[in-house]
């Protein structure tokens, strides 16, 4: 989606298995919108059985040419698409903020069934030149992506992780359906009602339905 305006805008892209509605995704597109940045999250093709080249296309044609006042969100397998997506861009482009929750390049023991999608992963090589604010999160204990593989990302990016305890691989079965750190690396402050700031909640957790 490329813009030709001043306004900031973002993409939230989702990983494996994974849809636009899931975990923190809707949560953090409606904290964006409330601080005025519009942001899209693309439906990437057959999430239970991701094609690298549809996964691509989707990517390609939502975040288009990045610019500075674009910010990127990426999830898990997310991460791996956008990297190899920005790793194609020809000539000067520069994206302003991107935010990885998750994200590896390498083969993951747990997950055998996406060996061929990673295949030999991306070479970073270079991409930190390109970027503006640059964050890198993982959990303590994450059951599908080590985190030296997190780690491993984040050094070949020149930045090291940030851990979120007890976030498990941030899906909503681990309790995590908001995402606090993500929005504020993204550069926006959380707006939370009186209620819950007065609620002492973990930052990960939307209030409780009554």
């Amino acid at each position: 989606m490329a813009i030709g305006t001043t306004q900031r805008h973002a993409s939230i892209i989702h990983g494996y298995g994974a849809s636009p509605g899931d975990h923190w995704f809707g949560w953090l597109r409606e904290q964006l919108s409330a601080d005025g940045i519009p942001a899209t999250i693309p439906a990437l093709p057959n999430p239970q059985n991701p094609d690298p080249a549809q996964w691509m296309e989707t990517v390609r044609a939502d975040l288009g040419t990045p610019d500075e006042n674009q910010i990127v969100v990426a999830h898990s397998l997310g991460c791996l698409t956008v990297l190899r997506y920005l790793r194609t861009l020809q000539g000067p482009w520069h994206l302003g903020t991107l935010v990885l929750v998750s994200g590896f390049v390498d083969q993951l023991p747990a997950l055998p069934e996406l060996d061929s999608y990673i295949g030999d992963g991306c070479d970073v090589a270079g991409l930190r030149e390109h970027l503006g604010r640059l964050t890198v999160f993982r959990s303590d204990a994450d059951p599908y992506v080590p985190p030296h593989h997190t780690d491993r990302l984040a050094g070949l990016l020149g930045t090291c992780s940030v851990v979120v305890p007890g976030a498990g691989h941030f899906l909503a079965s681990d309790g995590v359906t908001s995402l606090h750190e993500a929005l504020e690396a993204a550069g926006v402050a959380l707006r939370k009602r009186p209620a819950d700031a007065a609620s002492g909640r973990d930052r990960r957790h939307p209030p409780y339905a009554n």
